[in-house]
Order: structure tokens, then sequence, then C-alpha cells
């Protein structure tokens, strides 16, 4: 019987999946021997953290051109898998040294286990010395690495504590800490996995997730706490998809109960019915509903600090100088316009609520309609408050502005799930930006680098643009 047409095609591109097999190990190879001088470079400089990242960043770009564009077999997934774990095994055993954050999670760990509550005092008061005796591990180790050890009061969350708690139970060290994150790290790729296959997508594009250098540098590397956040957030993003809306608040409060940002995602993950009319057209309310209980319920157990379970925000305000808009490059960039040099930084903050509340409205009217009613076969196309959610995120980011790497690691899973030219180009050129020269703390090195970095995103956006209204293969014709 002569083959089919459709057989012929699966059985040549079972054939050239070996290719795509052999490259991505080559560019894993190559990633590999990137992570491992990543890690040499904090004691012996060869090419630099800037090399290092540099080349990071145009072999991952090649490994997602690859796994999107070329066929896959069985194998490819273990490799894409296989090299995930390798990249996280060189960092996560290596001293942090990009960020000295860890430190104060292990040292507000240490304080729960001895029942205190950790907003009512900083590290360097004398009603906790006896936490670090002379020539310890903890005092040596841990409290001597802390940073604003003398007057900063925790800034994290509630559920970030518990988590810190958790951990510090088992073991009070970096390493134990590192491996927690990685931990959740193990949870995102789960729901990621979940959900590219209710989506009808390959699972092989969890690679753009798992191997992306800005993770393996910031999670695995320095253990932000920020991997605990996206794990959260994948996961309200796989409920909200398969319409689970007391689980979607769960784990969306869980997440700003974390970090408060991902609170920015409500609008886009609250569903409603949109032929129903009167109160239950404003949507249903358990989701929303679950996530206050989770906030209020993460705080009851710290209530006796009282205004103090607030920490150090206010300082921290005014150390990134978000009070006087000295941390937005958009507020920084349109003062330079011809008769904008005295602009408020309220009308800036009037502008970015503008902004962030116009995305919110459209995607409480347009993605949060969407249902699926069999959750577990694909759409046709990304599902609308997806794209919302990632939208939010990435915009919110822009107008903020932050200068930490780690603080856009939670966007990541999105460009996992939603790839596009312009998240991709953010985060690179982000992740590259800030180990270069022009990182240096400095506003006026720090303006010229947020420049080249919103100049790069906005050309991206250009070409999304243009490709979405002419596509590559109607331009070439092919």
């Amino acid at each position: 019987m002569r083959q089919s047409f459709h057989a012929k095609v699966a059985d040549l591109r079972e054939g050239r999946a070996w290719m795509t097999n052999v490259t991505l190990c080559m560019l894993g190879v190559g990633l590999l021997l990137l992570t491992r001088q990543f890690v040499a470079e904090n004691t012996h400089f060869t090419i630099g953290f800037s090399g290092c990242s540099g080349w990071s960043v145009w072999l991952y770009i090649a490994a997602l051109i690859v796994v999107l564009t070329q066929p896959v077999n069985r194998a490819t997934f273990g490799i894409v898998i296989g090299f995930a774990v390798a990249f996280r095994a060189i960092t996560v055993f290596a001293d942090p040294f990009q960020s000295s954050d860890i430190y104060r999670y292990v040292w507000d760990g240490v304080v729960q286990r001895a029942h205190i509550n950790p907003y009512l005092y900083v590290p360097g008061d004398p009603a906790l010395a006896f936490l670090r005796p002379p020539d310890s591990a903890m005092q040596n180790d841990i409290f001597q690495n802390i940073n604003r050890k003398e007057y900063a009061h925790t800034i994290y969350p509630p559920v970030a504590q518990m988590i810190y708690w958790l951990v510090t139970f088992f073991s009070p060290t970096v390493t134990a800490m590192k491996a927690a994150m990685v931990g959740f790290e193990c949870v995102t790729v789960g729901a990621l996995l979940a959900l590219l296959r209710d989506m009808g997508r390959p699972r092989e594009q969890v690679l753009l997730y798992a191997w992306c250098p800005l993770l393996v540098w910031e999670i695995a590397g320095s253990g932000h706490i920020d991997a605990a956040v996206y794990a959260f957030v994948t996961l309200a993003l796989l409920f909200r998809y398969r319409e689970q809306a007391v689980l979607t608040g769960l784990f969306l409060g869980l997440a700003v109960m974390t970090k408060f940002y991902p609170l920015v995602l409500l609008p886009a993950l609250w569903t409603r019915d949109g032929s129903a009319a009167g109160l239950r057209r404003l949507g249903d309310w358990k989701m929303p509903a679950t996530v206050v209980a989770v906030c209020v319920l993460a705080y009851a157990p710290y209530l006796s600090a009282g205004r103090l379970v607030l920490g150090f925000l206010s300082g921290y305000t005014k150390e990134e100088g978000i009070d006087t808009g000295a941390r937005f490059f958009l507020y920084d960039w349109a003062r330079t316009l011809p008769g904008m040099k005295a602009l408020p930084v309220a009308a800036y903050m009037v502008f970015c609520a503008v902004v962030l509340g116009g995305i919110a409205l459209w995607a409480w009217k347009e993605a949060a309609v969407e249902t699926f009613d069999e959750p577990h076969l694909s759409v046709s196309g990304p599902p609308k408050f997806l794209r919302a959610a990632m939208l939010l995120g990435f915009v919110m980011m822009l107008l903020f502005s932050p200068h930490y790497p780690w603080y856009i690691v939670w966007l990541v899973p999105f460009l996992a799930l939603l790839p596009n030219l312009p998240l991709l180009t953010y985060l690179m050129m982000f992740f590259y930006m800030f180990t270069t020269a022009l990182a240096d703390g400095t506003a006026p090195k720090m303006f010229v680098l947020n420049e080249i970095l919103y100049g790069a995103v906005a050309v991206a956006v250009g070409v999304h643009l243009l490709l979405r209204r002419w596509p590559l293969r109607k331009v070439l014709r092919v």
C-alpha cells in the first residue's frame, strides 16, 4: 500500500528530529560552559560577566529558534530537561555573589524559628544578638552578609516569611534556601507543561523557560524569592485556564503575599459572564474574594508587629527614588523634552495609572469573559486572558523601570507560553545590559543604559506589529 502524503511528511520530520537534538546538545554544552564560567568569574576575571551573559543570550536565542521551528521527537524533551538541571546544578551550590538578599531570607527564617516576629526588629538589634553567637556560622556566614542590617526592618510579605521559616526549619543555610527556590522552579515547569498541553502546544516549548540564562543566574545562582512568586502566578494561570476560580484566587493571593506586584494580574484572571445582567455581570466574586481571604489570613500571624508589618517599604521607596521619580526612566526621559523639565512626578504617576487602568479595563471587559468548555483541548490562538496578563505585567515593568534583573524574572513564564519578540528583547537586553559597565548605579550611565534598553524594545514592538500585518512567509512568498 502506498504511503499517504501525511505519513511521508511525518516520517520526514521524524528523520530530521535528530538534527534538532544534535543542535540542541551543542547549544546546551555551550550554555553549560558559560554557566561554569559565570561562577568562575567571581574569583577570576576571564571574559567578564558581560561576556558570559552576552554569549549566553545568543545561544539561548538560537536554542529558542530551533525548538520553535524544527521537528522534535521523544528524545528532545529529555535533552531540554537534562541541560536545565545541569545549568542549575552548577550554580545552586556556588556562593551567591551578585546579590546579598538571600542572607536576609535565611535570617528572617532563623528569627521565626526562635518564635520571634521577624517584623519587630532589625537584624542588628541587640535583642537578637543571642541568635548569632560569636564565631558561629550564623554570625560569620549569614549575619555579616545581610544588607541594611542596622536600620532596615524586613520588607518581605507574610507568605515569603512562611517560606523562609519552612526552609530554615530543615536547614538554616544559603544552599538550602537556593535549593528551595529551584524547587519552586520545578513547580513552575510542571504548571507550564500542563498549560502547554492544554493549549495544544508542544511540551518542548518549555525550553524557553528552562534554558533562560536570566533564571540560571538569578534563581539558582542568587536564590531570589521571585521563584516562588512566578510559581504561584503560573499555577494561577493554569487554574484560570481550567476555570477553577477558588484555586486561581488562592495562588494569585499567595503570589501577592510573596511580593506585591502580581496584584496587577487580577483583572485578567477575574472571570465574568458577558451575557449576565446586574451584579452578576461584574464577575464571579469567588476569585477576588479568595485573594482577599489569603491576604488577611497571611498577615494574621504577624499582626503583633502593628504597622511594622510593612517593614522597610517606605524607606525602600526613598532609597530607590520612587517618591521623587528618579527610579522611572520614562519620567526622566520625558523631562528631557522641550518644555517638560518641570514635569511633576505626580503627573507621571497619573499617566501610569491611566495606562495600566486602561489595559486592566480591557482585560476585564474582553479577556475575563473568555471561557473554555473543554479546557484540555487547544483553542484557536492564545487565550485572551493570558495575553492580557502578560501585557499587564510587561507594561508595569516598563513603566516602573526596575533596576535589578530579578525583578523581571516573573515575566519569563509568559514568554514560554506566548513567545514574542518584544518580551524576548526586553528580558535578554535587560539581562545583558545590567552586566555591563553602564550598570554602575550612577544616574548618567543608568539613563544611557535604559535609553538602549527601551530603544531596543521599541524597535522590537515595531517589528512585531509589522510581522503581524505582513507575515514573513507572505513577504517572502513562501
